[in-house]
């Protein structure tokens, strides 16, 4: 029966002799030898030395995972460690980023999960080794000390980056996709104002000289009345809002991003430019809505 042949980026037995001796006849250099089969389908030799016989074979090893893990043709391989899978994940949602299609700031959370939980867990180990039953166990592991949400979180980014390592043929199936859902009950419901809240909250507002100096009723009116989020009020920009049809825009959201400070960016539900006139009807000299609950604006724009 013939001899099945090497899988690409294995190698096969490996064989060690001495190299060179001294004077005396002692040897003083190994080489250490085996056959590895190259991405591209061809074998070849691959060599390495050492004083001794167990050196030579260490050098051996090494310099053959670090030929497998080098893919000529741009894949991976099951070989590789998975803090190379994630470097690679990470590169790519900066690209989603560059497009326009991913959120900057999610990048912020992703790379704080990943610094302080997915790479410390499963960063040294190979792409073949992340099982499904290993990753279901690493997860469990980081809900109990981090929250579900954090292993929520660390579950995307892992569920991403073993997609990834599919489409780059390290792996045949995602093994996340058979991990548990992680879910927690929710310990506090959202729940609307009710009008007695509503005419407290802004009488609490308009009677603080700091927060009328900060312009917080205005900003309170505004949310109350349209439900949007604050950082998406925050950058409405006044050509956005018709006070004629009672509408307004919501395209961007205020973020902060790590070095950079504030910024005004695109949010996912303006990304539509959707116009917003859920609660309230926004006039020329003011707005009113919430069955009257809200108040007016002054007309000091800028």
């Amino acid at each position: 029966m013939a001899r099945p042949p090497l899988q690409i980026g294995s190698w096969g037995k490996t064989s060690t002799w001495i190299a060179e001796t001294d004077s005396k006849g002692k040897p003083v250099k190994h080489k250490s030898q085996a056959r590895f089969r190259d991405h591209d389908g061809h074998i070849r030799p691959v060599s390495a030395y050492g004083k001794t016989k167990t050196a030579a074979e260490r050098a051996l090893l090494k310099k053959l995972q670090d030929r497998a893990n080098t893919s000529q043709s741009g894949e991976l391989t099951a070989l590789h460690k998975i803090n190379h899978l994630l470097d690679l994940w990470e590169k790519r949602f900066e690209g989603l980023i560059a497009d326009g299609k991913r959120s900057p700031t999610s990048l912020d959370t992703y790379r704080r999960a990943l610094k302080n939980h997915v790479r410390p867990a499963i960063g040294e180990l190979r792409i073949g080794e992340a099982t499904t039953p290993r990753l279901d166990t690493v997860l469990a592991k980081i809900k109990s000390t981090g929250g579900p949400s954090i292993a929520k979180t660390c579950r995307a980014i892992i569920s991403g980056a073993m997609k990834l390592a599919v489409r780059y043929g390290a792996l045949t199936v995602n093994p996340v996709r058979e991990v548990d859902a992680i879910e927690a009950p929710t310990k506090n419901p959202p729940r609307a104002l009710t009008r007695e809240e509503v005419t407290l909250l802004r009488q609490s507002l308009a009677a603080d000289q700091r927060a009328v100096e900060a312009d917080i009723p205005d900003l309170t009116t505004f949310m109350l009345g349209t439900g949007v989020r604050i950082g998406e009020s925050l950058a409405v920009l006044w050509h956005q809002v018709d006070f004629e049809a009672g509408t307004v825009e919501v395209t961007h959201t205020i973020a902060r991003l790590t070095g950079e400070g504030l910024i005004r960016k695109v949010s996912r539900t303006g990304s539509d430019h959707s116009m917003c006139s859920r609660a309230s009807r926004c006039r020329r000299r003011g707005v009113s809505g919430l069955d009257g609950l809200v108040g007016g604006w002054g007309d000091d724009r800028e």
